[in-house]
């Protein structure tokens, strides 16, 4: 972000003027903006704004929202560099993860009883939108147990916000990318045969593979594929079949029967509203161009 330049045409000269890339004046700028856009930007459903930790911690939190995997997250802005950014987000980090009934009251009061029975504790995350970071921040967030995300923000003009992905790392408890491989294929071995063992493989490979910062989500009913927000949702093998869900538009797509599907307007596990049916691992080649469209989107 910080090299990127953004041009904007300009039909009446035939030319081009550049939209300068400036900070916010002040910090609630950019708090603001993201909190009132959430959903869209982070793929996290907004819940309170300045949140109170007590008399005891004292302190507040500048976001709280919940992910679209049942994930809690806080969110903490810095309009510049602040290297005290991380640090004071694991610091609520870990109260959060002590109060996590008073949490999933929260949840209840502003999005009901059905997703607040359905937060998922295994990785609470961590968001920090800053002006920009430090190498020694991104060496810290990658040192730490803890799924947390560092997110540089420019501002273009006045009706342009930019966010860039700097650094992204799970919970801790990730393993090599063959070794994932391996677990999944056993997992499938056991339950569907060689075939199913051998497709989800493929699959884990490719979807890992499309760029750093892919972190995994286990929920029961499938697990999810993550760059900021899920960009894939893998379902578990059934007897001939593996179904992918995709952050891509059915619109855009030449659907084909047997392969891909609009599910829109059906439910089903995980999230995104293109189903991908992979019977054979030429399937999995031919649903390639997809998983990329729906990792760029994320």
């Amino acid at each position: 972000m910080s090299g990127l330049k953004l041009f904007r045409t300009d039909a009446t000269n035939s030319g081009m003027t550049e939209v300068k890339p400036r900070l916010a004046e002040i910090e609630t700028e950019v708090q603001g903006l993201v909190e009132t856009h959430m959903e869209t930007l982070l793929g996290v459903r907004f819940l309170a704004s300045e949140y109170s930790t007590g008399p005891v911690h004292g302190g507040r939190i500048d976001s709280l929202g919940l992910d679209e995997n049942g994930t809690p997250v806080i969110v903490e802005y810095k309009r510049g560099v602040d290297a005290g950014v991380i640090n004071q987000g694991l610091f609520y980090l870990v109260w959060l993860i002590d109060h996590r009934a008073e949490f999933e009251h929260l949840v209840r009061d502003r999005l009901g009883v059905t997703a607040a029975s359905q937060v998922l504790w295994s990785g609470p995350r961590l968001i920090c939108i800053a002006g920009d970071f430090t190498r020694y921040d991104v060496h810290a967030v990658r040192e730490q147990r803890r799924s947390i995300d560092l997110i540089r923000y420019r501002l273009f003009g006045n009706d342009l916000l930019g966010l860039e992905p700097v650094a992204s790392v799970s919970d801790g408890m990730q393993v090599g990318r063959r070794a994932r491989r391996q677990a999944v294929a056993r997992a499938a071995s056991s339950a569907q045969g060689a075939s199913m063992a051998e497709l989800a493989g493929a699959v884990e490979e490719v979807l890992l593979g499309l760029g750093d910062g892919v972190n995994r989500v286990e929920r029961k009913t499938y697990r999810a594929y993550q760059r900021l927000r899920n960009f894939a949702c893998l379902c578990p093998p059934q007897r001939s079949k593996l179904l992918v869900y995709l952050k891509v538009d059915p619109k855009d797509v030449d659907l084909v029967p047997g392969f891909t599907r609009d599910v829109s307007d059906l439910g089903h596990h995980g999230t995104g509203d293109l189903e991908v049916q992979l019977r054979t691992l030429r399937d999995v080649d031919r649903a390639q161009d997809l998983f990329r469209a729906s990792y760029a989107a994320a």
